[in-house]
């Protein structure tokens, strides 16, 4: 299987909350035979968290062993391009031949970004947030965890 990791699932690592464990466990990221994407929104998103907060040597050390225990997803091809203006469109209720059967929402630019890579890579997107509940099936798998 192939499973892409969204900033709040690293930040669980980071902090090594019980949250990092239950989806581990779940999924089996951590086996072999799957392969774990972090795409590198999620890469920018989290060097940007330690710097504003201030975020230790050995904190930061933890983060690019990581990045580098995971495939890092650098490049932006057409289909993650396409997948994004599809994305995009569809989150506002303007995708032709696709409705939404939800109000229109306003996704944040990164996290377009992120359900582009997961779904042009067929990788199930393992997060904590809501806001990607509404392309579950559609565009990409979701695996949502809630926050305790």
């Amino acid at each position: 299987m192939t499973y892409l990791l969204d900033t709040n699932i690293i930040v669980a690592y980071l902090r090594m909350q019980p949250l990092w464990y239950l989806a581990e466990e779940t999924f089996g990221f951590l086996d072999e035979e799957n392969e774990v994407i972090i795409p590198s929104i999620v890469i920018g998103e989290l060097r940007s968290l330690g710097i504003k907060n201030n975020w230790g040597a050995r904190k930061r050390a933890k983060l690019e062993e990581i990045v580098k225990k995971f495939y890092p997803f650098t490049t932006l091809t057409k289909d993650v391009v396409e997948r994004y203006a599809e994305i995009d469109a569809f989150s506002q209720g303007r995708l032709p031949g696709r409705r939404l059967d939800c109000s229109a929402r306003n996704m944040g630019k990164n996290d377009l970004w992120i359900a582009a890579v997961a779904s042009a890579l067929n990788a199930t997107l393992i997060t904590t947030d809501s806001d990607f509940d509404h392309l579950n099936n559609r565009f990409l798998n979701v695996a949502r965890f809630e926050l305790k």
